[in-house]
């Protein structure tokens, strides 16, 4: 029997962690497949059950720090924390959260605490380092021998609090590694601070004893302090960033109805939603939620189905229309029969999408993490190789003492400039600050792996409600027949829609308001089904109304230019009296006026466009027409968008999908970059990766720019840390002693580090004084 299944993992804490759970699974009898996602810390198993089992492969990488969480069904989606014996976090992990918010909570908490508590420190053993190295080149005076002492004794305190309270995970790293090989970037930053640390207790411990054997007894608690400081800082704001990852599948879930009114025995009954059986008849009041998905079988109402189709304009509902959980009956009662419960419902297969999709691999790794598995065995090779040559060669030439003396010093050298500092800091610096711009510009970031990715789209596609226009209802155009101005035809148009119900109406209304137009008074107001109104306004009888109205009234009119705007989507109000037409009035979903300049800008970029829309194929088209997208796929229901994206990414497309509805929600998390309006649902804000404040899409320009920004900030971060380690390290090793007599001092090999992380943070900081 075969299982695939996507789990949560705890423990993650870079991308290289999901190269080691990667390689260790793959290696127990029975499991076929294995991808580990660190973007949201899960990993998807496939494995024949009749050979291993989650606790055999939970088993083989809990030793190495991370464990796979135990999945809960899903089968009875929204029952309460107490029905399922859990307390209100387990329910969080229940809804799709490996690790409860609680936990999440708690974990940034304590790493904030460790920041906040190193910080200080660091600027104390900066300073004190600063003062050490520029009294080296006269730059200031030494250091008073009161002050001396004082750092001499402060500073191994501070060093020791910093490597085992804060530095804690990276010595786990160092442990890790020497009993099961796995090497990560913890592995790295331990290694370097340990050894700085131990080399420092050995000097002062033993100072007078090694004070004839070594030159200088120079100590490195100082770079312990600095470089955990940097880092913890780092991994605080990578986590904070990340809180959010499993917030979609609990929006989701909440948009369930909790109960439902069943007709049994006769009777009115309220029961929960999962009680619901095939067959029931359930009674949906105004402004109440349908719990399942069914067929009406008595009464009418208009339900916003906005969640599903993304379309603005409620939907009238009657006999034999089918109506869907979650969707919100806003006028009439009605009765229908349930016909899906349960897991079989359409929010519940959204659900199970937008999981499936989240879970999928596509984070992008970072170079420094790649690279860590090999990097620290070569930085050990190399370190003890120049030790034993230095006490080999070199005892021949300065005798041993002085070549003790300088294979100590260039041992901890080498390690001191190899400690990733520079490298651990030249993705999230750039990263930081990108996302920091990209907030003030508007543009809401959720990760890293997000920002990164954005640089290479190639497609962007978008929904058509609430992206492209404006996503409600409003009044567009007014042609006016009468001798009455303009306002005075709203006035007696709006005082008929005053006592509708219907979502025209409150297009209408709107605009009267926002025009400080009064509605008339309506005397004899009658709703005339499926056709309109009709009242009475200062002794003349108006109709309001669609064309059956006014072809029932027999009054003739330009029916071909009315059918024109009606397939671009655009909904016609008449108003007449009983003998001619007073105004049509046009309402429709605006587009947006930022929308045409966007596609613009994105075509520069080289971006094709695609739109992707519930609405009809003619109201669709006229739209992609304006605007200027190069494709357009109408009438598509929330699993064709997903697999329109799938479609497109098969043909090697990068794609961004931009949206602002539950029903985006599957396309979005399984773009390679989810983009949502801020405007649109809490559910299309949790499932992407980019909000777009104020719903503006000429801000996906912005975000791409952004993107390449950060990018190229990172590759040039990158170059400089890699450069200061392939060149500090053979200078540390003493290659070019014999040649030139140089040999670097750890002190220097300390300023190095230093100075690759002020060049990688500087270089960092330039991205803000860029404009998008």
């Amino acid at each position: 029997m075969h299982d695939k299944k996507t789990y949560k993992i705890k423990g993650m804490h870079c991308a290289s962690c999901a190269s080691i759970i990667e390689k260790t699974l793959k290696k127990v009898e029975g499991v076929e497949s294995v991808e580990v996602n660190y973007g949201n810390e899960s990993a998807k198993i496939a494995f024949d059950s009749s050979k291993t089992n989650l606790d055999v492969l939970s088993g083989k990488t809990e030793p190495l720090g991370y464990s796979i969480v135990k999945p809960v069904s899903h089968e009875k989606m929204d029952m309460s924390a107490a029905e399922m014996g859990m307390s209100a976090d387990e329910h969080a992990a229940h809804t799709g959260i490996g690790q409860s918010k609680k936990e999440k909570l708690l974990e940034i908490s304590q790493q904030r605490n460790g920041v906040l508590s190193v910080i200080p420190l660091a600027i104390i053993s900066i300073f004190s380092m600063g003062w050490d190295i520029l009294s080296q080149f006269k730059v200031v005076a030494e250091q008073p021998a009161v002050v001396a002492d004082f750092f001499y004794v402060l500073l191994p305190i501070m060093a020791t609090y910093t490597l085992f309270v804060v530095g804690k995970p990276y010595l786990l790293g160092v442990y890790r590694f020497l009993r099961y090989g796995k090497a990560n970037m913890d592995t790295l930053i331990g290694i370097g601070t340990s050894v700085a640390y131990i080399y420092s207790f050995i000097v002062m411990a033993f100072a007078t004893q090694l004070k004839p054997f070594m030159g200088s007894l120079h100590t490195y608690y100082d770079v312990t302090i600095v470089v955990i400081a940097f880092i913890a800082f780092g991994k605080y704001l990578e986590a904070k960033s990340k809180l959010k990852t499993g917030d979609a599948i609990e929006k989701l879930l909440n948009l369930q109805a909790k109960t439902a009114l069943v007709i049994r025995d006769g009777k009115e009954v309220e029961i929960s939603f999962n009680d619901v059986v095939h067959g029931d008849q359930i009674i949906v009041k105004p402004g109440t939620k349908i719990p399942v998905d069914g067929v009406v079988v008595e009464g009418g109402s208009f339900v916003d189905e906005s969640m599903i189709t993304g379309e603005p304009m409620p939907v009238e509902k009657n006999n034999g229309d089918n109506v869907v959980a979650g969707t919100i009956n806003t006028s009439g009662t009605f009765t229908f029969k349930a016909t899906k419960v349960g897991s079989e419902t359409l929010l519940a297969h959204i659900v199970k999408m937008v999981e499936e999709a989240q879970g999928s691999k596509a984070p992008i790794q970072a170079l420094a993490d790649k690279i860590s598995g090999i990097f620290v065995p070569i930085v050990l090779v190399i370190a003890f190789l120049t030790l034993g040559i230095w006490l080999i060669v070199g005892s021949q030439y300065l005798g041993f003492s002085q070549a003790l003396s300088f294979g100590l010093t260039s041992f901890v050298g080498i390690l001191v400039i190899a400690c990733p500092c520079a490298l651990g800091l030249a993705t999230p610096t750039a990263i930081i600050v990108g996302v920091g711009k990209g907030a003030r510009e508007g543009i809401l970031i959720k990760d890293a792996a997000t920002l990164q990715k954005l640089h290479s789209v190639t497609t962007v596609v978008m929904d058509k409600t609430g992206t492209i226009t404006k996503g409600k209802p409003e009044l567009t155009s007014l042609k006016n027949y009468s001798k009455n101005d303009d306002q005075k035809v709203i006035a007696i148009i709006s005082g008929l829609e005053k006592k509708s119900e219907h979502p025209i109406a409150h297009a209408i209304m709107q605009y009267a308001k926002s025009k400080n137009i009064e509605p008339s008074q309506v005397e004899a107001f009658e709703s005339l089904k499926g056709k309109g109104l009709k009242g009475s306004v200062d002794g003349t009888e108006y109709f309001a109304g669609n064309v059956k109205l006014i072809s029932d009234l027999g009054i003739s009119f330009d029916t071909k230019g009315l059918e024109v705007e009606t397939q671009q989507g655009k909904t016609p109000v008449i108003l007449s009296t009983k003998n001619e037409i007073v105004a049509i009035i046009m309402v429709a979903d605006a587009i947006k006026p930022e929308a045409i300049e966007a596609v613009k800008n994105l075509h520069k970029l080289g971006i094709k466009t695609v739109m992707l829309t519930g609405d009809n194929k003619n109201t669709a088209e006229a739209i992609a027409r304006e605007v200027g997208l190069d494709e357009v796929v109408a009438e598509v229901l929330p699993d064709d968008k997903l697999k329109k994206i799938k479609e497109l990414q098969a043909q090697g497309e990068i794609v961004a999908m931009a949206g602002d509805g539950v029903n985006d929600a599957p396309a979005l998390a399984q773009a390679d970059v989810g983009i949502a309006m801020g405007t649109g649902t809490d559910v299309a804000i949790e499932t992407a990766g980019i909000t777009l404040l104020h719903g503006d899409i000429s801000k996906i320009v912005k975000a791409i720019r952004l993107s390449k920004l950060t990018m190229r900030g990172i590759k040039q971060n990158l170059f400089w840390a890699f450069i200061y380690n392939i060149a500090g390290i053979p200078i540390a090793a003493g290659l070019f002693f014999p040649i030139f007599g140089w040999l670097l001092n750890p002190v220097f090999a300390g300023l190095a580090m230093a100075l690759s992380s002020v060049s990688v943070v500087s270089n960092s900081l330039r991205i803000k004084t860029k404009k998008l």
